[in-house]
């Protein structure tokens, strides 16, 4: 390791003690690339805004000591890198598989879309064009790369496969309902993503198989952090990254809780507006920054809130319901108790309610006690025997950036992990295209990014780095 004198930023306090690599954001990507790094014998330093690790994953109390994701989570049979976490850890006892229901909800129905044979009773669609919808899931398997899809549209394909009523009945409203004023403009490769990973993790017969951790993703995160700090990582929570500061060789260090952090390879791992606001200050004076913060403000996202029900009893027997009624608040429906047993959290029948939206729109700028009583005249609607009294508690969640808006030709726009000032490295949801965002492909790309950064730390030290 080299050793070298670390300064003192501008307005901060004493330095902290210099380290190999500073990583911004305590997500799965950020805990991955660090334990990457640990793992080959490097000074690893994580800081991270929130109180607790985890990110979207992380938990909160429900019941009685019991803990649960804020945001609805799951792993597919394709989920491999989460899988192999899992194993290497020593919690994949902990991993259970289960069998879901899936379905729709539709002009004040709810139609269940499992298995193949449910697709024969879809009323909403004359029977020619449910043979469509079948279809239409096959057709998207053939595709064999990506690539062959990155210049359409969603729409443009989705209505290519599956006929125009298919698209208006069942598609558009999902997309209209996940991305809003941003629907008409989804790339193709979205939608293939989403298509070809539920397609893989089903069986024979067509049922939908999930995976679920026993205790949630606070278990696993548990165990992720005892491994890291046993490697020397120094995991610091509840403060926040103000600047990344630059000097004539590269990054410099970080500058959070008004301290300054002395590091030659800084990996930021939030998402990439809010990376260009950690360059915005008079000491990033490096000459690519301009552009990079272009590209970096460049991706749009969306916020989402999430509504949690703790109810005495179950809404329904399905675990993920669409919602295709654009009158409804929410996008999905997700009874996480369909999932894994109420018995687990004292008998309490746990609810998502989950929506996307503009950060400046109404329902993110409620208070959340107006949220819960905007939502339950439309819950009562959808299920007419729902009475108030059987929720017991509520919880909203909300998160600013959570899904990043992948347009046609998206690679043209997407940012690179490793960027023109030296040192300097992004990594987050936003670069996980073609797939869609999931703690499965941060771990994957967590990895990725602590591989990098862990090679220009080798080429450094023997005098070849990167020009």
């Amino acid at each position: 390791m080299n050793t070298r004198t670390a300064a003192t930023a501008p307005g901060t306090s004493k330095p902290s003690a210099p380290v190999d690599v500073l990583v911004v954001g305590a997500g799965f990507t950020g805990l991955a690339a660090a334990l990457e790094l640990a793992s080959q014998g490097r000074t690893v330093r994580i800081i991270e805004r929130e109180d607790t690790i985890g990110g979207l994953a992380a938990s909160f109390p429900v019941g009685e000591g019991r803990r649960l994701e804020r945001f609805y989570h799951h792993w597919f049979s394709s989920d491999q890198e989460m899988i192999r976490l899992c194993d290497s850890l020593g919690v994949s006892h902990l991993l259970e598989a289960h069998e879901t229901r899936t379905g729709m909800y539709f002009a004040n129905s709810i139609y269940r879309l499992s298995a193949p044979s449910d697709l024969l009773r879809f009323a909403p669609l004359p029977l020619h064009d449910r043979l469509r919808l079948g279809l239409l899931a096959l057709r998207a398997q053939r595709v064999k790369h990506w690539r062959e899809l990155e210049s359409r549209t969603a729409e443009e394909w989705l209505v290519s496969l599956g006929g125009r009523r298919v698209y208006e009945v069942v598609w558009r409203p999902l997309l209209e309902g996940k991305f809003g004023k941003y629907a008409d403009q989804v790339g193709a490769t979205w939608m293939w993503t989403k298509l070809h990973l539920r397609g893989g993790s089903r069986t024979r017969s067509g049922k939908e198989i999930l995976y679920y951790l026993k205790g949630g993703s606070e278990a696993l995160l548990n165990v992720l952090r005892q491994r890291l700090e046993s490697l020397g990582a120094d995991i610091r929570t509840g403060t926040a990254v103000e600047s990344v500061h630059l000097d004539g060789a590269g990054v410099s260090g970080v500058t959070a809780g008004g301290v300054f952090h002395p590091a030659r390879h800084v990996l930021i791992t939030t998402a990439p507006p809010l990376a260009a606001a950690l360059l915005d200050h008079e000491g990033a004076d490096h000459p690519a920054v301009p552009e990079l913060k272009r590209s970096w403000s460049a991706v749009d996202y969306l916020g989402n809130v999430c509504l949690v029900l703790e109810n005495t009893r179950p809404l329904s027997q399905t675990y993920w319901l669409n919602v295709n009624d654009p009158g409804f608040p929410y996008v999905g429906v997700i009874e996480h108790t369909n999932l894994d047993r109420p018995e687990r959290y004292d008998g309490k029948h746990i609810v998502y309610l989950s929506t996307y939206l503009p950060t400046d729109a109404e329902l993110y700028l409620m208070p959340d006690e107006d949220v819960f009583e905007y939502s339950l005249p439309h819950i009562q609607r959808m299920f007419p025997a729902f009475h108030r009294g059987w929720v017991e508690r509520f919880h909203v969640w909300r998160a600013a950036y959570a899904q990043p808006v992948i347009t046609p030709h998206y690679t043209r726009t997407m940012p690179s992990v490793e960027s023109r000032v030296r040192g300097l490295y992004l990594a987050g949801m936003a670069q996980v295209f073609p797939e869609d965002r999931g703690t499965n492909y941060a771990v994957r790309d967590g990895r990725r990014a602590g591989r990098l950064v862990a090679d220009r730390l080798t080429a450094s030290a023997t005098g070849s780095d990167h020009a």
